[in-house]
């Protein structure tokens, strides 16, 4: 008997052996198929992200090269820039002292008053962000600077009296108030 059951216990688990082994067998061509699906999506995935991996460099050092252009320029065109308000410093410089020669009778702080205010129009100029707010500056300072050099031009014509620069204090009145 026991025997017997030994023997019915040893044919069920090599049947239920028997049938997983079909059972896998008849799977077999699926799982593989299914692994070799999955080794080929892994590695479309990889290549995938290989080739955007690269897209990504190639955009970046575009970018960056483009980046790096604009920065040149931009520090070109600050060189420039400031080589051109030190120009305007040279030349403001250069009216005090002629100023101060022809107005010789009056105090030099009418040379650097008159220098001071030209200073300023050409920082309000400097600084201004808005287009067109440097360029109303600008049109002071001009405006400002023909006044000057008109009473500069009168004092040296007219070397009897002793005049004041007028136009110059003129438009400085006129920008304050």
């Amino acid at each position: 008997m026991i025997a017997q059951w030994c023997h019915k216990v040893l044919w069920m688990v090599r049947r239920n052996c028997d049938e997983q082994l079909q059972w896998r067998l008849s799977r077999h061509e699926d799982m593989a198929a299914l692994r070799q699906a999955r080794v080929l999506a892994e590695q479309e995935l990889v290549s995938q992200l290989r080739k955007q991996s690269q897209q990504l460099a190639h955009e970046l050092a575009v970018i960056k090269a483009k980046n790096n252009n604009q920065l040149a320029m931009v520090k070109t065109q600050c060189q420039q820039d400031l080589k051109d308000y030190q120009q305007y410093l040279q030349s403001l410089d250069r009216l005090k002292e002629s100023l101060r020669n022809s107005y010789a009778h009056l105090p030099e702080a009418v040379a650097y008053t008159i220098h001071h205010h030209a200073k300023q129009l050409l920082n309000r100029m400097w600084e201004a962000e808005d287009t067109q707010q440097k360029m109303k500056y600008e049109v002071q300072l001009l405006q400002f600077m023909t006044a000057v050099h008109e009473d500069s031009q009168l004092s040296l014509q007219d070397d009897t009296r002793e005049t004041l620069p007028k136009k110059s204090l003129a438009f400085i009145d006129t920008d304050i108030g």
